[in-house]
Formats: structure tokens, C-alpha cells, sequence
């Protein structure tokens, strides 16, 4: 890596999406056909043979005892939380820079979130900010590892176990991923992934998981995705329709053979990314030393990223931005009372971070033609205008 290649290509001669799935399907489909007709061939569509056997390998892909296959990694937080019967009178905290889908369970089930900022260098929950807003009424922290990297798990156990609270692991963007060498998803007292189609582990539709190593909790998130039901028309909870597609299960259990390989794509491309971009005024990512990144998302920081993703939309290059409105800006959660600057942090992300391209295929060639664009459009000797960006 350390003579990459310059490609010099004219604006506009390649076109480089942000997700590549159906290269990735390409690479498994007999495998993934096979899986299919399986399960069409048993007809067992809910909760049939896959589902259990995708659990099973995926609670020892994760180091933990225990899996259970639901719809949606939003479901996930939310079963875990009224599984522990977290509701009214309760908080739980989280950070303000995530996706809604790790607070909006904790509303649902009546409690109240309570925001922190993230670390400024890994973006993920900042342990120095916890104990501040940690009180008796504190049931649970969500602690998300976001982008791939992994959250600072240890002091963040340390202080969740002084105040008698769990810990949930928002992993829906970091499977495999690892910290300190243990596996993402064995880290709390519980954790939840989602299989939407860009992840990592992606499924074909809507998909997650919860994974621990608490039996109890495994077998109350079991009743609640299935009617409350232990057994067909015994409803032991005021349980949902929260189950994991036996298909989805399926297709899940072939992925899961590619993780390991995919995610060390994700890495190789990121290494070449930090080279290719090591001249310009981008803000790249850093891995902390006790993390193991996967790259879901390649996620760099500009003060003009508007300019930035329109040169690169010019040049057939597709990116997104992860998140552009933190959660106490969200109308959705007007209503928690938090206000514009209350988490700077979160605000300087929201307007700074862009993604780049990040799929397990991309090619040396489309990195390198993304740095070049960028190169280009900023023009010989001008390209350190692009940055003005500082470190919060």
C-alpha cells in the first residue's frame, strides 16, 4: 500500500456508487438461491428451521450464548427495554450524535432519554461525559458503536454498574468489530444489530437481532417478538409481531460465511482511502488503539461539504451524510426540552462529516479517483480551501 498507484482520471469518466449490493449478491447467489428454495421447498415461513439456525451461529459468531432473531434492529433496543420493563419514571441515556432509530424505542416505551456528547475522536459515546447525568432513575445506557468503531465499553460498564443500570450495545453498524479483542455484541449486558441491506451483515429486507448472555432476557425478548407466545394462543406478555423472516434467516446465514472476509475488504479499503487522502484537508477518520474498525461507513469531516459533495455528485460519485441533524435537534424530540448548542459536539459533526463510497468490492481505482476529483476540483495550490474545519 505504501506505493498505490495514482490513477489520473478525467472528471466524470467513472462512476463510483456508495453501496455496491448486488455485487456483493453476485459474489454468494447460488449460495443464496440454494436458501431460498430451502425454505420455499419446507414452506416454513415464520420462525421456521433457518431462524433457528442462524441464531445459533450467530450467537457464536458473537461470543455470547444467547440470539434472538427479530425484524428490525429498532425492535431490538425496544424488546430489550421492555423485556427489563424499562418505561415511565425511567431514563436512559444514549448519545446525541446517532441515528433515531436508538432513541425512539426509548420513548416508546415510556421512558426518557437522556443525551450525551460523543468523543470527539471516535464519534462514539464519550465516558466522560456519563457520569454527569447519571441519576437514580437511570434503568440503561445505549452505547453506540458507530460507523464500525466500537464505543469505550469499559469505563462505560464501570459506571453504568455503580448506578445499578444495564448496558445496551447499539451494534447495528459494527458487526464483527472488535475492542480490546473482544467481539462487538459481547460487551454489555445486551446488544442490538440490525441486518438492513447496506450492512455489514445484511439481509434482503428488513432484519436484526438481540444477543447476550442473560437467559432470562432472551427469553422474555423471545415471548415479546412473538405475541407474548410461548406456545400458539397462550399469551403469557403483552408481547408484538416482531419476528425475523425465516427467508431473511436464511439469506443472513450465507452472509454470515462472508463477514469476517468483507469486513477486512472494508479495512483494506479504508487503508487505501487514508493514503490516497493523506494530502488533503479532510478531517479522516481514527481508530482508537483498543479498536478494531469495520468500516460501515468511511466518514470524513469538511467546513465546506456542500461544495465537496457536489464537485464529487460532478464527477459520478455518490456519498451521504451520516448524520446531518443531531437527535436534540430532531422535531421528533422537541419535546425532551433540549435546545440548539446544548452539544456542540454533535451540532460541529452534523454539519462538518460526509461519506465517501464504502463497500467491500470498491476498487483501488474508484478510491483514487475520488481523492483525484477532489484534487482537481480544488485546483494546484488551492485545495486547502476545502478544510476549514477545527477539532472540537
Amino acid at each position: 500500500m505504501s506505493n498505490i498507484t495514482r490513477f489520473k482520471v478525467k472528471k466524470g469518466d467513472m462512476k463510483v456508487p456508495f453501496v455496491d449490493l448486488s455485487g456483493q449478491y453476485l459474489s454468494v447467489r447460488d449460495e443464496i438461491e440454494a436458501a431460498i428454495m430451502e425454505v420455499l421447498q419446507r414452506g416454513d415461513y415464520i420462525l421456521g428451521e433457518a431462524v433457528q439456525a442462524f441464531e445459533e451461529q450467530f450467537a457464536r459468531y458473537c461470543e455470547v450464548d444467547q440470539c434472538v432473531g427479530v425484524d428490525s434492529g429498532l425492535s431490538a433496543i425496544e424488546l430489550i427495554l421492555r423485556a427489563w420493563e424499562i418505561g415511565p419514571g425511567d431514563e436512559v441515556v444514549t448519545t446525541a450524535n446517532t441515528f433515531y432509530s436508538t432513541v425512539v424505542p426509548i420513548v416508546a416505551c415510556g421512558a426518557r432519554p437522556v443525551l450525551v456528547e460523543p468523543d470527539p475522536v471516535t464519534y462514539t459515546l464519550d465516558p466522560g461525559q456519563l457520569e454527569a447525568v447519571m441519576t437514580p432513575k437511570t434503568r440503561a445506557v445505549i452505547a453506540v458503536h458507530l460507523y464500525g468503531h466500537p464505543a469505550d465499553m469499559d469505563p462505560i460498564n464501570a459506571i453504568a454498574r455503580r448506578y445499578g443500570a444495564k448496558v445496551i450495545e447499539d451494534a447495528a453498524q459494527a458487526h464483527g468489530a472488535r475492542y480490546k479483542g473482544r467481539i462487538v455484541g459481547s460487551l454489555g449486558n445486551a446488544a442490538a444489530f440490525s441486518f438492513y441491506p447496506t450492512k455489514n451483515l445484511g439481509a434482503y429486507g428488513d432484519a436484526g437481532a438481540v444477543v447476550t448472555n442473560e437467559p432470562d432476557l432472551a427469553h422474555r425478548v423471545r415471548l415479546l417478538r412473538n405475541l407474548g407466545q410461548p406456545v400458539r394462543n397462550v399469551h403469557e406478555l403483552k408481547g408484538f409481531n416482531h419476528r425475523l423472516d425465516t427467508i431473511q434467516a436464511a439469506i443472513l446465514s450465507v452472509n454470515l460465511q462472508r463477514l469476517d472476509e468483507r469486513n477486512a475488504a472494508r479495512r483494506r479499503a479504508a487503508a487505501l482511502y487514508a493514503q490516497t487522502l493523506a494530502d488533503l484537508p479532510l478531517e479522516l477518520p481514527e481508530v482508537a488503539p483498543w479498536a478494531e474498525h469495520v468500516y460501515h461507513l468511511y466518514v470524513v469531516r469538511t467546513g465546506k461539504r456542500a461544495w465537496l459533495q457536489q464537485q464529487l455528485a460532478e464527477a459520478g460519485i455518490a456519498t451521504a451524510i451520516h448524520y446531518p441533524t443531531p437527535i436534540h435537534l430532531q422535531p421528533a424530540f422537541a419535546d425532551l426540552g433540549y435546545r440548539k448548542g446544548d452539544f456542540p459536539v454533535s451540532e460541529d459533526l452534523a454539519d462538518q462529516i460526509v461519506s465517501l463510497p464504502m463497500y467491500p468490492g470498491i476498487s483501488e481505482e474508484a478510491i483514487s479517483y475520488v481523492a483525484d476529483t477532489i484534487r482537481l476540483a480544488s485546483g494546484e495550490g488551492k485545495v486547502r480551501e476545502i478544510a476549514d474545519v477545527s477539532r472540537v
